[in-house]
């Protein structure tokens, strides 16, 4: 083996070796970032909401502390978290686009999300409840069409996901 054969493998291995120090590297981070949506938040730093849901709907984290997971949604939500109003809006009425999505978020006050008439493009019927803690959970409109994957699918118990949806009705 000549000399130029040994540094071609040399430096093919360095290659190899970066090339796996970058997959272990993105895999902890992709762990990283998994459990940081499971974490708990201490009880007592979420004072001043009125409601569960009001907590979760600002914070996704619920009165007991516990980060409400979920999956899709985008890419900031899950190293910063929040809740529904970092894309729907403190009075849940959407409309700005949201950082690093593919479509602005459409209002979700109750009243609205309950009428017969909807705006250009929502071809569905309305909304139930049901439905609507489908499109939460599943990420899909009444009509069963999937919802823009900016749109969070959040694994949210159902004590919890029944406190946010009074938290919607509540809103309007």
């Amino acid at each position: 083996m000549n000399k130029r054969s040994v540094w071609v493998l040399v430096i093919a291995a360095a290659v190899l070796v970066g090339i796996i120090l970058v997959v272990l590297a993105g895999g902890l981070l992709f762990l990283w970032n998994r459990s940081a949506r499971t974490v708990t938040v201490a009880p007592g730093s979420l004072q001043g909401y009125a409601s569960n849901g009001e907590t979760i709907y600002f914070t996704g984290v619920n009165d007991r502390g516990q980060r409400i997971s979920f999956s899709s949604g985008p890419p900031w939500l899950s190293m910063h978290g929040g809740g529904c109003a970092s894309c729907h809006g403190p009075d849940g009425q959407g409309g700005a686009p949201v950082m690093m999505g593919t479509e602005t978020p459409p209002d979700i006050r109750y009243h609205h999300l309950i009428e017969e008439e909807h705006e250009a493009g929502e071809a569905h019927p309305p909304c139930t409840d049901e439905t609507i803690k489908r499109a939460i959970t599943e990420g899909v409109n009444p009509a069963g069409e999937s919802l823009d994957l900016t749109m969070p699918r959040w694994q949210i118990p159902e004590e919890d996901l029944n406190d946010l949806l009074e938290f919607l009705k509540a809103l309007d």
